[in-house]
């Protein structure tokens, strides 16, 4: 709880002792009937001379506010509005409406400085209550004055007859609920569409709503014996003071999209519809959002804000802030950037960072893990530490001050007010409080890698970040850049400055606007430092060099690398590991994001992590916008992807976890694009039922996944071969409305929706590569079977292919009891009495086909996929097992994967442990090197494959040979002759 306790007046210093019991003594002499206590009464009135001469002029204000103890009481929202409203309503004209405005605030700011300064109420109280004050103010002036209106001109309608409101926005700390105690109002004033009053003096709705603008202001900000209500800021609003008073939504929109400014997005951060048509405000917010929040990241917001905040520090120093707790260094404005920052950055991907409350923004921040807990709560502490002195400043005298007092009278009650025993010890907390601010401050906005940073490298003229910066910006003659590349690690000297050459004159560079030139310009040497620091910078020179050129239209991807040393690292790190990690950055940039915290980026999530997040993902926006579904779908699975593929290169995951994430990753997007395809038809056509009428029963639907989903093996670049059924049986089978349509039609258009929305491509690429031609009778079946069929299919009609293709086969979304009944199906058709020697020929004779298509002719090439000794062997080979034996050792149906499958085979006596210890490393070795080569930007073939490769494909086809070797299939494959 952030309350002071509040000192007796025996407890105060000498010095303001006497004053305080004066200032209590004059008080009571002047109620006619004092209460018998006041606890705390003296402290109020000495440390805010305001509230001492507002009580003197109107003690009722005070004695109406106690309670039966003296002590000032709490109030709800409900009160305060129904104080106004019952006022207002025997108000006759304007005069009367300013004294009603300016009777209530000074009510209210009296209680309200009561509770905090005697510290019965903390920060998050006494900001809502000042809030609160306001929209009650501006919202009862706004109905008041209104209506007057009305009663002259008729209600503002536009061309259609709809009925025109003002609407108001709150701006700053009003909008954000966070008002201090003598603040300003920042407001903008808008209304929906053009068009003109329906009254008898009919005037057009833009002259109307500026003289409603007008009198609300002057309602507010007029002095009249009461003083004011509030100064009215309307500078915020389009095109400034310059500008209409107010705007319909159109032309705002217009203005924002044309002319708007960096400064104009930080303050719309917090806009609020704070009186006016809640609706209306609602669609023009909508319509603001864009501007504010952009659906990309961007880090340009830290030199804008870094470059904002100097010139603040630069007025402060001229205006001679030195001592300014909200706009000096380590003040309330530091706070406010820290959290606006990441706000405009990521505000537009992750929607729950798009709110008005700064404490709220921080513990997301913490949350999100992009600060630090500890830095959050620093940044916290002395956010409501420094908000506490802003308003006992205010409460000194009703000004809107930020600067701590000259007068040491003043100085010592600021220090009491805030709990402190003197002005020394208030100080020593409140610099070290500052001190906080600035230093989390500068760990967010100091520039990284400073223009003047030199770096004693020993190269002739410099600094290396300046002669990188001369080589970029082509200040240094070829006779001068070649050596210093060559120094730099560089082979090839003259490929690399060709490289720089052609990027720095290229029509990419030539054509970028002097915001993008200029962060070019800083991330080139930076860049070009960090290749330096490779063992082997030529390859990775060329990939770096096509990223930039990418990322160099969307300038924010520059900031980002030239705003995190870090990112730039890994960046550099990836590229050098991994061709194709770097092919993913330059196609899809907004991976580069991913690169800020390594912790993250080298510790992929588990199956429900991976739930989570994608459900949080998919949060952020209505799911009924079906480019944005589409696209976040895809951009979070090349996030995972990068994840996965980071830790895989920098060692931080074995094979086997490897395959497990990529299959973990196609299950979770397989399911929410199922659910998200069920969920549409069912909108449009109800649930599907099936049964007779006295056993009506919900049909269900499952996905079954072959070949390497199945198997749990999933590679980087796999599609998916899937399978759709349904257990619709009986009559009637038809959904349930509201468009009814027949059960069969219905699966059919889930199947269809779920194979357009992982093969559709979009602007960020496309899901998978779906394969459905391992349903029964394969492309020219039905997409969806029914599991009854799917059975007869196989029991009856399928080939031996297909059998082996049902060993890798698993259900991997869709409904669980469906699910296990084809895991039943499947155990049922697997454990089959076979012919042995039949099943030997047709699955050599399989094989013989893949080899004659796919084989490599040339026998120093190695397909560690299709070739003989290969992993398309050893698949064949632990097929051929299982279909054989599981009738004798139904066992062996239990796992789809090949690697647990051997493991039983040894278990039960078909093989020997040791063989299937063997040929399971032998797969393991394999798989891990068609990932490598992946990552490598290569396929699955080895040209003059080493010796330990040699010898394991040897082994591999000593097996077959071993078992098969009496179906010849040896001449049929002369191109792999070993």
């Amino acid at each position: 709880m952030d309350v002071t306790q509040p000192m007796a007046i025996d407890s105060l210093p000498a010095a303001v002792r006497d004053r305080a019991r004066q200032l209590l003594d004059d008080f009571r002499e002047g109620l006619p009937d004092p209460p018998e206590q006041m606890p705390g009464a003296g402290l109020v009135l000495l440390c805010s001379d305001y509230v001492a001469q507002i009580a003197g002029r109107h003690p009722e204000y005070v004695l109406d506010a106690l309670d039966a103890r003296g002590s000032m009481p709490a109030r709800s929202d409900d009160e305060v509005r129904a104080w106004l409203a019952e006022r207002l309503r025997d108000v006759a004209d304007d005069a009367e409406l300013k004294a009603c405005l300016r009777e209530l605030r000074h009510r209210e700011l009296i209680r309200i400085a009561w509770r905090d300064l005697l510290g019965q109420a903390g920060l998050d109280e006494v900001m809502h209550d000042l809030t609160r004050l306001a929209d009650t103010l501006v919202q009862g002036a706004l109905g008041w004055l209104e209506e007057r209106l009305h009663q002259r001109y008729g209600r503002p309608r536009d061309a259609e007859g709809r009925r025109q409101s003002l609407v108001v926005l709150g701006m700053g700390k009003l909008g954000g609920r966070e008002l201090n105690f003598s603040s300003d109002v920042d407001l903008i004033f808008a209304y929906w569409r053009a068009g003109h009053t329906d009254g008898s003096r009919s005037i057009e709705n833009q002259e109307f709503f500026q003289r409603l603008g007008r009198a609300l202001i002057a309602a507010l900000a007029d002095s009249t014996p009461e003083g004011f209500c509030y100064r009215v800021d309307m500078r915020l609003r389009p095109f400034g003071g310059s500008g209409p008073l107010v705007m319909h939504f159109d032309a705002m929109e217009d203005y924002y999209q044309a002319h708007g400014r960096e400064w104009e997005r930080y303050a719309l951060i917090k806009a609020r519809v704070m009186a006016g048509d809640p609706e209306a405000g609602a669609r023009l917010m909508e319509k603001l959002q864009p501007f504010v929040y952009r659906r990309y990241l961007d880090y340009g917001a830290f030199a804008n804000l870094r470059e904002l905040k100097r010139k603040i520090n630069e007025e402060s120093v001229r205006r001679e802030r030195f001592e300014d707790v909200k706009h000096g260094e380590g003040g309330i404005r530091e706070v406010e950037f820290v959290a606006q920052v990441f706000q405009l950055i990521r505000g537009g991907r992750d929607r729950d960072l798009q709110r008005r409350d700064l404490l709220g923004v921080l513990a997301l921040l913490a949350q999100r893990q992009l600060l630090p807990q500890h830095a959050v709560d620093q940044l916290v502490h002395a956010y409501r530490f420094l908000r506490r002195v802003e308003n006992r400043l205010q409460m000194l005298n009703d000004q809107q001050t930020h600067r701590l007092p000259t007068q040491a009278l003043d100085r010592t009650r600021l220090a009491l007010a805030m709990g402190y025993a003197d002005e020394a010890s208030f100080e020593t907390a409140l610099v070290r409080e500052q001190r906080r601010v600035h230093a989390q401050f500068e760990q967010v906005f100091s520039a990284p890698q400073r223009d003047d940073a030199a770096d004693d490298s020993g190269m002739p003229g410099g600094g290396r970040q300046r002669l990188l910066g001369r080589l970029w910006s082509q200040h240094l003659a070829e006779t001068e850049a070649l050596p210093l590349l060559e120094q730099m690690g560089f082979s090839e000297p003259a490929a690399a400055y060709e490289g720089i050459r052609a990027l720095r004159k290229g029509p990419v560079t030539r054509s970028l606007s002097e915001t993008g030139r200029q962060r070019l310009d800083r991330l080139m040497p930076l860049l070009l430092g960090a290749l330096a620091e490779l063992d082997d910078p030529d390859p990775v020179l060329p990939r770096a060099l096509q990223l930039v050129k990418t990322i160099a239209r969307r300038s924010v991807y520059l900031s980002l690398l030239v705003e995190n040393p870090l990112a730039l690292s890994q960046l550099v790190k990836l590229c050098e590991a991994s061709s194709w990690i770097s092919d993913q950055l330059t196609r899809f940039p907004l991976l580069l994001d991913e690169l800020l915290d390594p912790r993250v980026l080298y510790a992929p999530p588990d199956r429900n992590g991976l739930k989570e997040e994608l459900d949080h993902e998919l949060g952020q926006f209505p799911l009924e916008d079906q480019e944005q579904v589409l696209d976040r779908l895809r951009q979070y699975k090349q996030v995972q992807t990068l994840r996965v593929a980071a830790a895989d290169i920098m060692g931080h995951l074995p094979l086997m976890r490897v395959s497990d994430h990529l299959t973990w990753l196609a299950e979770v997007l397989l399911e929410k694009v199922l659910e998200l395809s069920w969920n549409l038809m069912v909108e449009r056509h109800g649930e599907p039922w099936c049964g007779p009428e006295s056993g009506r029963r919900r049909a269900r639907f499952a996905i079954i996944g072959y070949g390497k989903l199945g198997g749990l093996e999933l590679g980087y670049g796999s599609d998916l071969d899937v399978v759709f059924l349904h257990d619709s049986e009986g009559e009637p089978a038809r959904t349930s409305g509201p468009r009814i349509i027949d059960n069969s039609e219905f699966f059919g258009r889930v199947a269809q929706r779920v194979v357009h929305l992982l093969g559709a491509f979009t602007p960020a690429g496309r899901l998978y590569e779906v394969d459905t031609r391992l349903r029964p009778s394969g492309a020219s079946g039905l997409l969806v079977s029914s599991l009854e069929a799917f059975g007869r299919y196989q029991e009856g009609s399928a080939w031996t292919w297909e059998h082996q293709a049902l060993v890798r086969a698993r259900f991997v979304a869709g409904d669980p009891e469906l699910g296990q009944r084809f895991a039943e199906v499947r155990r049922r058709i697997l454990t089959r009495p076979r012919d042995r020697e039949a099943l030997r020929a047709e699955v050599v004779e399989m094989r013989h086909k893949m080899l004659a298509e796919h084989a490599s002719r040339d026998p120093d090439v190695f397909d560690l996929k299709r070739d003989r000794g290969g992993i398309t062997d050893i698949e064949f080979m632990v097929q051929y097992w299982v279909l054989a034996n599981a009738v004798d050792h139904p066992e062996l149906c239990a796992w789809p994967d090949k690697v647990r499958t051997l493991e039983v085979l040894g278990q039960v006596g078909v093989i020997r442990p040791e063989l299937g210890v063997a040929l399971a490393d032998a797969y393991r070795d394999m798989r891990n090197r068609i990932h490598r080569l992946t990552l490598g930007g290569a396929g699955t073939r080895l040209s003059n494959p080493p010796g330990d490769l040699r010898e394991l494909r040897g082994q591999v086809m000593a097996t077959w040979d071993d078992l098969f070797g009496d179906v010849a299939i040896h001449a049929a494959d002369p191109g792999n002759a070993d």
